[in-house]
């Protein structure tokens, strides 16, 4: 039976995923502890090479280290598993996110929210590149779930320990984590709320590397969809290829008094789309369902 059923205060874990953040943790950690002495902080080390282990012991904090590097999400999964409190609190390990907003997650929380997004604006955004992409993800996601998306891609937030642990099969390795949890929860039907945050600039150098990590974003933009319900990205598509092909064969019948290839490809396009969308929902399904 977890707390918020029997009505006592709920036991809460940070997890910070950090790799070579030493610089910020030395500043970050003590402020934590000031500001939740009864929390359990939890550092995942993905591979640092810097004093991260030193000083997490330092501070009396757990760390979890990994011999080397296996991805943002990797270390949340880790943190997540190692968790003992009933709520989980996620914030990145360089800096950005004030620990004096945790508390106003928690308030969100107790509201009957299953997980908290410290939503960013536009200021909080790391360049144009990449608020421009967050914003076409917010609009995505809200297009596909129905549900206003504030922050898709925000690491911080704090969520229902049990509720977040269905899901840690789903998490990718990288960095978008995140959006998998958003997506996967709307789809379970758990409550998601937003606060507004502020986010300061990060203390030493971002791990993202534009080229690689940009198609990864635009992989993101499928998985939104795979998460939640294919049919709404596949069908728009298919029935883009089929109009495509009733346009081309009014052309070539107006103008040459035939059928061309080219519609004919456009058609079996529309009809490959559609039948892929069917299968991609049903994968959905199967993804989600638990024995009972």
């Amino acid at each position: 039976m977890s707390a918020q059923s029997t009505g006592q205060p709920s036991v809460i874990s940070i997890v910070l995923p950090a790799k070579d953040e030493a610089e910020a943790l030395e500043v970050l950690l003590p402020r934590l502890r000031s500001a939740h002495p009864d929390a359990e902080i939890i550092v995942c080390d993905d591979g640092s090479r810097d004093e991260t282990a030193d000083l997490c012991r330092q501070h009396g904090v757990t760390c979890l280290s990994s011999p080397y590097s296996m991805g943002n999400g990797a270390a949340i999964k880790r943190g997540a598993r190692a968790a003992s409190g009933d709520v989980i609190v996620f914030m990145d390990g360089d800096g950005q996110h004030d620990p004096a907003d945790i508390a106003r997650l928690l308030a969100k929380l107790d509201e009957g929210f299953d997980m908290v997004v410290g939503a960013r604006d536009w200021s909080g955004q790391a360049g144009i590149g990449r608020g421009m992409a967050n914003t076409f993800y917010n609009w995505l996601a809200t297009h596909m779930t129905g549900h206003r998306v504030a922050d898709l891609t925000s690491g911080f937030r704090a969520v229902r320990a049990d509720k977040f642990r269905e899901f840690l099969h789903l998490l990718p390795n990288g960095f978008s984590y995140p959006t998998t949890s958003t997506m996967a929860f709307f789809r379970s039907a758990y409550a998601v709320g937003y606060v507004p945050i502020s986010v300061a600039g990060r203390v030493g150098k971002s791990h993202i590397r534009p080229i690689r990590d940009g198609i990864r974003f635009l992989l993101i933009i499928f998985k939104i969809a795979t998460l939640y319900s294919p049919l709404k990205l596949f069908v728009p598509a298919s029935s883009v290829f089929f109009a495509l092909g009733c346009v081309n064969y009014a052309y070539t019948y107006v103008e040459h008094r035939r059928l061309t290839n080219m519609s004919t490809l456009m058609w079996s396009a529309a009809v490959i789309v559609f039948l892929i969308g069917l299968i991609s929902e049903q994968i959905t399904a199967l993804t989600y369902r638990r024995d009972i």
